[in-house]
């Protein structure tokens, strides 16, 4: 474990997962935050852009200053891109080349193929040749590679409350990779900081809507995901759904058993089978919370935090499965989850900064 504080920038901190890393960076006990950028806010300092941390003295004299790879890899070790996708990747290379360890919270680094990602995103990426080097960054799943990376992708929000509950089943066996469907909703903060009408408080109050109908971009790290558990290629069904809160996703995955069940004693023993599954891949991880008896997942219960709620419950008349989950879209779903890799791969405590 690093004794002395880890050299840490934010390229691009002022958006909403900028400024929920600045929070969790400001206060991690083994981190000295050393550099922050943003175009439109360059020469300011982090207590004038985020008054709320004007308290933290690092805050009253750490300045904004325009995003420069050179300079930033002089200045810091640890590099976090939170960029909008097709951006990131131009500052990735040239940290990367210089020696820092990067986490990307945009999309650049997520999926594998560049063929895929042009496919979902609309553009050739950037830097394809970087691609087959990139962690995908989601702890409870890759904890082992995350230890020795030097560039993740750290997963998007929907993704982390989809592949959480479905990964562990799909390695076991216990549920068919076919005809998997995924429901979420999502908080306004999800779209990011940014001046759209869609976005607006009159246009998203009182108002509940999907969107990204039938392809969301997130379907692309998704399936890639489910497909490398499940052994095959995954197809799933996904509609995403904005909602008038601030934060949290809530995602209802409806699945089909391997096994059929019929009668009371076959569903008891599936139902012991799921179970197991879940504890034997979950019970010790500090930041899922398996639900039991007949609590089910609830955002206002994770929103703030880095927690993951999953629960499940057989449904007799359909034969089918369906799980549940909760989470906050900027932490776990973005800035939480990509400091709980940084946590990883520096030796730190894996909950340091995050409890």
């Amino acid at each position: 474990m690093n004794s002395s504080p880890v050299k840490v920038a934010i390229i691009g901190a002022s958006g909403y997962s900028g400024e929920e890393l600045v929070r969790l960076l400001l206060r991690h006990p083994n981190v000295d935050l050393v550099a922050v950028t943003s175009r439109q806010y360059a020469g300011q300092t982090l207590a004038q852009v985020f008054p709320r941390h004007a308290n933290h003295s690092r805050a009253k004299t750490l300045r904004f200053s325009d995003p420069n790879s050179d300079v930033i890899a002089k200045e810091a070790q640890i590099v976090f891109l939170a960029l909008p996708h097709g951006v990131a990747a131009e500052y990735a290379v040239p940290l990367l080349a210089q020696g820092c360890q990067v986490i990307d919270l945009s999309a650049d680094f997520r999926v594998k193929s560049a063929d895929v990602y042009k496919e979902f995103y609309g553009h050739d990426h950037a830097s394809p040749e970087l691609l087959g080097t990139s962690v995908y960054g989601l702890p409870e799943i890759n904890r082992g590679q995350i230890k020795k990376a030097t560039l993740i992708a750290s997963p998007g929000c929907y993704p982390t409350s989809i592949l959480l509950p479905l990964i562990p089943l799909l390695r076991e066996k216990i549920i068919k990779p076919s005809g998997i469907i995924a429901d979420s909703l999502s908080g306004v903060s999800g779209a990011g900081r940014k001046a759209e009408i869609d976005y607006l408080f009159v246009e998203c109050n009182e108002s509940m809507r999907p969107y990204g109908v039938p392809k969301h971009r997130h379907l692309s790290e998704i399936e890639q995901e489910l497909s490398s558990a499940a052994g095959e290629k995954v197809v799933i069904q996904f509609t995403p759904h904005l909602i008038p809160v601030n934060r949290g996703i809530l995602s209802s995955i409806y699945v089909a058993p391997e096994k059929h069940f019929s009668t009371a004693a076959e569903m008891s023993a599936l139902a012991e089978q799921i179970s197991a599954c879940y504890q034997t891949a979950y019970a010790t991880e500090p930041f899922i919370r398996l639900l039991e008896g007949k609590a089910l997942p609830d955002t206002k219960n994770v929103v703030g935090t880095n927690f993951v709620e999953i629960a499940w419950r057989l449904d007799p008349r359909t034969g089918r499965l369906v799980i549940m989950s909760a989470l906050d879209n900027i932490l776990k779903g973005a800035s939480g989850q990509a400091v709980q890799s940084m946590n990883l791969f520096c030796g730190f405590s894996e909950t340091a900064g995050l409890l």
